[in-house]
């Protein structure tokens, strides 16, 4: 892939409303390809090898036919950020007619106790919706079976990424299963960060798999995950604007069964959004449509100089990884 066949590029920087993997900004370089726009938005903290996974993401859904779908609209969970009990309601409200909660635990720093309160709370305010608990492998196995055995009685969906390895996942599901616990096991980073995607399957370390187009290298190659894995799949976003966010929305409408409510509600995280037609959800679905970019929302929140300058760089070097 060459730069000049990426066009109309331009670098933005969105407030959160919240702090979120201890961000208060998210950072994303938007371009058109020969087809449509697309996202690029890495983590800053990950390097070049792992952030040109993400161009390679981008650019096929700039450049590429759009799979077949199976339907036209997604039904999405409500996110919920790691807040204070007193935070929960404003911010859940933005999420209408939601069945499914995923709550973020295990922030550095904080207790388990402090998790149990906000996940009690959530149960106590909401009690009709799914509870998926998120806690980015920073649990130990006996933490996240401490976990579990709190969560008793409540309408727990599953834990997802409770802790870091795939050697760890499997004993936790040893441990939930000898403890007759019935509480399932989602993996993300073990599957999206892993050399191979697969071996969460093969280890039965995991009931399902959590695909992320853009950590995955794009819907093609999510898609071939889910279906080798074997594993029930729930699809989720990076912390996309909306033209990120249609990625993922396209790649849940092409998996043939897709029976739990996707992650990709988190524009409704930001501040604000780089489309006018925004991808949030209505009545906790989002329709299949592709918005595009508004020149005066990419004006907005325009990125400084110096920051697009940084983007630009970095597009360069995971651009020369692509093509070596």
């Amino acid at each position: 892939m060459e730069r000049d066949q990426i066009t109309q590029i331009s670098v933005v920087s969105i407030p959160l409303r919240t702090k979120f993997r201890g961000i208060s900004h998210r950072e994303m370089l938007i371009f058109r390809g020969t087809q449509r726009f697309a996202e690029w938005s890495p983590f800053l903290e990950y390097e070049d090898p792992e952030a040109a996974i993400w161009l390679s993401a981008a650019l096929e859904w700039a450049n590429d036919p759009l799979p077949a779908t199976f339907r036209n609209e997604i039904r999405i969970n409500a996110t919920l950020p790691a807040v204070s009990v007193s935070e929960i309601v404003p911010i859940l409200d933005r999420f209408k007619g939601f069945e499914t909660v995923k709550i973020k635990v295990a922030e550095p720093g904080e207790s388990i106790q402090v998790d149990l309160e906000r996940v009690r709370a959530v149960a106590e305010l909401y009690p009709e919706a799914k509870l998926r608990l998120d806690a980015n492998g920073n649990y130990s196995i006996d933490q996240a079976m401490q976990m579990a055995m709190a969560l008793t009685g409540l309408n727990i969906e599953y834990l997802e990424q409770p802790v870091a390895s795939i050697e760890e996942l499997a004993q936790l599901m040893a441990r939930i299963s000898k403890a007759g616990l019935g509480i399932k096991i989602a993996a993300d980073e073990s599957i999206r960060k892993a050399i191979d995607p697969l071996e969460v399957a093969r280890r039965q370390a995991a009931d399902i798999a959590v695909l992320k187009v853009s950590p995955l290298g794009g819907v093609s190659e999510a898609r071939a995950i889910g279906s080798e894995s074997g594993l029930e799949l729930v699809v989720s976003s990076a912390l996309e604007s909306s033209i990120g966010i249609t990625q993922g929305l396209y790649l849940a409408a092409s998996l043939p069964t897709l029976n739990y409510d996707c992650g990709l509600g988190t524009v409704s995280l930001l501040e604000g959004d780089i489309c006018r037609d925004s991808l949030v959800p209505v009545d906790s679905k989002i329709e299949l449509r592709i918005p595009e970019p508004d020149p005066e929302l990419l004006e907005k929140f325009a990125a400084s100089p110096e920051r697009t300058k940084f983007w630009l760089d970095r597009l360069d070097s995971c651009l020369a990884l692509l093509n070596q």
